[in-house]
């Protein structure tokens, strides 16, 4: 059944001029915001906000990360919101986020390594692979290739993405991050697509 619906996105907006606007107050101080909401798996115990508040944090120094990441999660965000509602998109982002920061947080207590992380990126993959699963088939366009190609496809490509181009810009990647949000992203989806949700496109 497909039916077509105005879709409040007000709280998609919400989070991406969230991130901006702490992104924007990071250029001038990087260091208190990031010790302050970015997650150290040293100082867990005595910051344990920092488990969610890091996803609102991006690497001042490093632009195309937040860029990357919010306009994405519109995409994503949208399409999912449309897909099954404001709720589930909101849980989706949020335990896609979380999820990952667990993973770090296992990789660091397993390597007895202290690591300090932070972005939007494990919500975001969350979310696409959440999509891979309810509408693998639905057809995006990844800029700046012109044609459109799976969902399933676009979602490993943003992936890979996440991973590859941070590595370029000499910054350091947070691989159990994505693996995380991914991983949590696709279980959400296969929980959806057994509720039959009705989607509206």
């Amino acid at each position: 059944m497909r039916t077509y619906r105005s879709v409040n996105l007000n709280v998609l907006w919400f989070l991406i001029a969230l991130n901006v606007l702490i992104f924007i107050i990071t250029l001038f101080r990087s260091e208190e915001v990031i010790g302050l909401l970015g997650l150290n798996t040293a100082q867990l115990r005595g910051h344990p906000w920092t488990i969610i508040s890091s996803m609102f944090v991006h690497d001042p120094g490093f632009w195309t990360h937040i860029l990357f990441n919010m306009v994405s999660l519109y995409f994503l965000g949208s399409f999912l919101i449309r897909a099954a509602g404001e709720k589930s998109f909101l849980a989706v982002f949020f335990l896609g986020g979380l999820a990952g920061n667990l993973l770090v947080i296992l990789y660091a207590h397993l390597t007895g390594s202290t690591i300090i992380g932070y972005g939007a990126s494990g919500g975001v993959l969350a979310l696409g692979g959440a999509l891979a699963i309810m509408v693998p088939k639905a057809p995006v366009i990844i800029f700046p290739i012109p044609v459109p190609m799976p969902l399933w496809v676009a979602t490993l490509i943003f992936f890979f993405i996440l991973i590859i181009l941070p590595m370029l810009a000499g910054g350091v990647i947070s691989w159990q991050a994505h693996l995380g949000g991914l991983l949590l992203g696709l279980i959400a989806g296969l929980i959806l697509r057994k509720k039959r949700q009705i989607y509206y496109f």
